[in-house]
Formats: structure tokens, sequence, C-alpha cells
């Protein structure tokens, strides 16, 4: 089994090997600099009603949507982790760049506007609705919930690990309770908290733009300047590297010698259909205006997306070179570790002689990368506390007020939450972001889907499919280790990893879900009627949702939502 099972235990320190751990004055600036500009976004941004809280006032333009779209997605995973995993499993971490890629055809084509249509406030709502189950909306927020934790854990991760280069170890002003990489994570998780509670969605919103600009400028002109320094290439970096695979070691390019084949299959189609599941993807789809907006900011997401995806293989080929040039072996016992690998953006910058300052910009786009992400991640987890569960479960008189209150301690309860499990993370980015996405697949992906296609797909069959799921999804975890010891059961880990357990778990909870619909009661005929409306070809309405056009149809005033 390749290193991305190999935890990194508590006793063992984050520190990257050749990575330049100093405090660096004009980065620092860089990063200081653009951190306070987030803070001042949240606090002009800041909101005090539950739709610009949750759904930017459904305000966003498709091109801003776009871009919030990319920054919202491009997180350390991709900035900092894909690069990585394709540096150290060659062949393998391409199943990352397929994956993600091909998941937003999927929603561009299956998903973005039929959502819209729909017309909800969160990923759950659109669950509990559909359903017409309180139990439903209640397991899809804890899912969202789980999810945004752990995928957070995997942008806390970047954070400190970037963070270290930029500003040096501070471990000292700690007394040395906390190591390099936990006072770097912490500070920057802290500003992210701060800045979510105060603006919400509209805020982010206004912040992933500023991010998404920041990211892709520093990754392709890191990228040019990294090949052009060492030699690699001119002006085409992402064709160019295909001329230094022959001068690398056999184990970057020679199919599946990182990973299987079974496991690129189970990890790219766990990673195709999580993209459809996360709940931070889908409520952007809400931030819009109608559906024709909602299908073009997802065309323009895909678009600013492909920038970064065709980039990243060029940068793991430019970085394993240089490291082995200029640190050491890349592959075997004494090679490139997983800390190493995860800042291989920054390090290659490093290793190619480029001025401090430039690093330092480069470094800058993978902290803009996990802050906005992470920021997506808490908007999409506490509106499924407050708004799905408080709201619509616990106290149905919640005031606006109590609602963008309950959000905003709901935003600093996974900020903490988060902050205590990354001190010692589990594993390498990509992977803690690859289980959120197991996940996703399992238990939320086919609600979804049928959901939005198949119009009898009722309460029991929701409720039974996610139950299932969300077991299926626990069995690989509790196995590898990710939630305690480990039971270390080597056929499951064979067949069933963590990392791609979709492949085994999408199709089960589609026919378990399917079966118990079929067995038991069909679902109202108006809840019918809001399906087909979803994928009507007849134009809908502006500002209108399934729910309401359904309602006029039956002679009855659409309701307040």
């Amino acid at each position: 089994m390749m290193d991305l099972y190999v935890p990194l235990q508590a006793s063992e320190e984050l520190l990257p090997e050749g990575l330049d751990i100093s405090f660096k004055l004009v980065p620092a600036i860089i990063v200081v600099g653009m951190m306070l500009t987030f803070l001042a976004a949240g606090f002009l941004y800041k909101v005090a009603d539950t739709d610009d809280m949750w759904v930017a006032g459904r305000s966003i333009g498709n091109l801003e949507n776009g871009m919030a779209i990319g920054a919202n997605w491009m997180s350390a995973a991709s900035y900092l982790g894909m690069a990585a995993l394709i540096a150290l499993s060659g062949v393998y971490g391409l199943a990352f760049v397929v994956g993600w890629t091909t998941g937003y055809f999927v929603l561009l084509i299956f998903m973005a506007a039929q959502m819209r249509r729909f017309g909800k406030y969160t990923a759950p709502d659109f669950v509990g609705d559909r359903f017409n189950s309180d139990a439903a909306r209640a397991i899809a927020a804890i899912t969202t919930f789980l999810i945004g934790f752990v995928y957070a854990l995997g942008q806390a991760r970047g954070m400190g690990l970037v963070g270290m280069y930029i500003l040096g170890d501070w471990s000292a002003a700690t007394g040395g309770a906390l190591s390099a990489y936990q006072v770097m994570m912490v500070v920057f998780m802290i500003v992210t908290i701060a800045y979510l509670t105060l603006s919400g969605m509209l805020g982010a919103t206004k912040n992933m733009v500023l991010q998404y600009v920041i990211l892709i400028g520093a990754f392709l002109l890191g990228l040019l300047a990294t090949g052009w320094a060492g030699g690699y290439s001119t002006i085409l970096p992402q064709l160019e590297y295909g001329q230094l695979i022959t001068q690398l070691d056999s184990e970057f390019s020679d199919p599946f010698a990182g990973g299987s084949y079974y496991l690129w299959i189970a990890t790219c189609f766990s990673l195709v259909f999580g993209t459809c599941g996360l709940p931070h993807v889908l409520v952007r789809f809400y931030t819009v205006q109608n559906e024709r907006v909602a299908r073009w900011s997802c065309t323009w997401g895909l678009f600013f997306i492909a920038l970064l995806y065709l980039s990243a293989p060029a940068f793991a080929a430019f970085g394993t070179a240089l490291y082995g040039e200029e640190i050491g072996a890349v592959y075997g016992e004494n090679g490139m570790t997983g800390a190493a690998g995860d800042v291989i953006v920054v390090l290659a910058s490093q290793l190619a002689g480029l001025p401090t300052w430039f690093v330092g910009i480069v470094a800058a786009g993978g902290i803009a990368a996990a802050v906005a992400t992470t920021a997506g991640l808490f908007i999409a987890a506490s509106s499924a506390i407050s708004h799905d569960i408080y709201a619509n479960i616990i106290n149905e008189d919640a005031t606006q007020h109590q609602q963008v209150l309950v959000g905003r301690l709901s935003i600093i309860a996974i900020g903490v939450l988060t902050i205590i499990f990354a001190l010692n993370p589990s594993a390498p980015v990509a992977a803690l972001v690859s289980f959120a996405f197991s996940l996703a697949a399992i238990v939320l992906f086919p609600m979804f889907f049928l959901g939005l296609w198949w119009e009898n797909t009722n309460r029991p069959g929701a409720l039974a499919g996610m139950t299932s799921g969300l077991i299926i999804w626990l069995i690989p975890m509790f196995n590898e280790g990710h939630f305690g010891p480990g039971f270390g059961v080597e056929w499951l880990a064979t067949w069933m990893p963590a990392i791609g357990s979709g492949l085994i778990g999408v199709p089960i909870v589609f026919a378990i879900t399917i079966v118990v619909s079929l067995v038991t009661d069909e679902p109202p005929l108006e809840t019918k009627q809001m399906v087909r409306q979803c994928h009507s070809p007849e134009p809908m309405p502006r500002d209108k949702t399934a729910a309401d056009v359904v309602a006029e149809k039956n002679g009855r005033a659409p309701a307040d939502d």
C-alpha cells in the first residue's frame, strides 16, 4: 500500500526536508497583508440576515460565481496536494486530476441548473424538502458537518506547512508546547474563523474572487519561473515538461507503480461522484439568481479550475527533478517524505533559485487556496447546523438574529474542532481531503441524483440509503486507523480503501435506496411534480423555484421559505 496511508504520528515533526524554514520579511508582508485584506472584506460585508449569511442574497453573477467556485474548489489539496501526489506516486496522482475534473462535467450536465430550480438554502435543505423528512434533513446536515470537518483538516495542514516557510519557527513563543507547524496552523485558522463569523457567504464570496486571482496568478507565474530557471521549459511548461519525464525515476511515469490499477479506478470513481455530492460546491448554485446563471457559473468554474489542473503535473515533474538533483533520492526508504511532498510547489520554486520574495508569492497562493476552501466548508457546515437543524427542527420560530448567531457559533465550533484534530493530522493533505469525497459520494450524491432525476425516490428509501451509506463509509475509516488504532484487515484495505470506498459504497447505496423506494409507498404527487419541474424543458420564471411553480399550477399561492 502506498505512502498515502502512513499516519504521521504525534511525535513526528512536520518539518519538510530541504525547505528553508525561517522568517522572510517580504513574503511575510505579503501574507499578513493578504490575511488583513480578508478580515477587512469580512468586516465590510458584515451580514445581519440569513439570506446574506447562507446564499449571499442570491446576488452573485456568473463570472464572479465561477471565480468563487474556482477558489472554493481549489483547496490546499489542489494547489499543494495534487502536485504532491503526482510527485510521490506518479501516475496514481493523475486519478485526482481526472476525478475532480470529470466530476464538474457531471455537475454541469446533470445537477447545477436542476439544483437551482429546486431552490433552497443548503444541500440538507434539499434533502429534507425533497424527501419530506426531518430525519433525512438531520442526517444530511450531520454528514455536511462531518464533510466540512474532515475536508478542513487537509486545509489546516496546508496552512501550517506553508506558514512555516514564510514566518519561520515560532514554537519558542509557546514555550515549546506547540511545534512550528502547530503554531502556524493555529494562527491562520483563527484569522479564517474570525472573518467568516463576520461575513458569512456574502463576504466569503467576495473574498473568494480575490483569493482565486491570488492563487491562480501565484501558481501559473511560479510554474513559469520555476521551469525557466531550472532550464526545463520556456513559455508553455504545461506541454514542455513531457521532455523531462524520461530523465526522472521510473516511479514517476510507470503506470501504477505508486498504486494498483484497482486503487486508481476506486480513487477516481470516489472523486468524480464525491465532487457531485459536496455541499459546499452545490450551495454555490443557490447564490445566483436563476438556473441560467447557475449553468454558466459552473462552466466558468470548470475553466478556472482547468487552468490549475493542467499545470499541476508540470509542477510535480519540475519539483521531482529539482529534489533529486539538490536533496537526494526521491523514492525508496530514504526518499521524499509526505511533508516535503505536500509543499513541493513551494519547495520547487525555492530549489530553482528563485528570489525569496517570489517564492513567498507562490507560498501565499497556497495559503489563499486553503483559506478560500475552508471558508466554503465552514459556511456549508454552519448553515447545516443553524438553518437545517436549529431553525427547521429544534426551533421553528427562530428569528433571523437567532439563526445568524447560531451560525456564527457553529463556525467557531467547527473551527476549534478542526484545530484540535489538525494538530497531529493522520495523513497528507490530498489523502485527508479524499476521505471527505468518499463520504460525499456514498451518502449524499445518491440522494441528490435520485432526488432530482427519479420521482419515485421516497422518504424510506432515502433514510435507508443514507444510514447504510454512513456505516459503509465508516468501515474502512476505522479499519485503516483514521478514527482510532485501526483493525488492519488487509483484504478490506485492498478492496475497499477509505480513499476509494465510493466504488463499492455508491452502487450499494443506489441499490438500497431504489429497492426500499419500490417496496414502500410512492412520494406525494406534489413532490413528483417538483421533480419533473426541475428538469422540465420549459424555462423557469426568474426568482421562482420548482415549489413555487407547482403551487401555482395547483392553484395555491407559493409558500414563503
